[in-house]
């Protein structure tokens, strides 16, 4: 399985989209400085996944969601997001 996955950091006020094989390992990369862009915080918290058969479809998904370039459409996929 595949998964795309939105993490978020309290500290940055930032959220992070990505995609990967093993959600939980993937986020012990980011909180442990493993990853250029998400080693300056240390808070982040996984928001959101969805799963995917194939490595294409996760990434195809996560780059839908990047090219939105928009905040709130990333916070209406977080269930229970104000």
């Amino acid at each position: 399985m595949y998964y795309t996955y939105i993490i978020y950091s309290t500290t940055l006020n930032k959220y992070y989209v990505g995609s990967c094989q093993n959600v939980e390992e993937r986020l012990q990369d980011h909180l442990n400085s493993r990853s250029k862009y998400t080693k300056v915080a240390k808070d982040w918290e996984l928001k959101y996944f969805e799963t995917f058969l194939t490595r294409s479809e996760a990434c195809q998904r996560e780059l839908q969601i990047k090219k939105m370039k928009s905040r709130k459409y990333i916070e209406s996929l977080i269930p229970n997001k104000n």
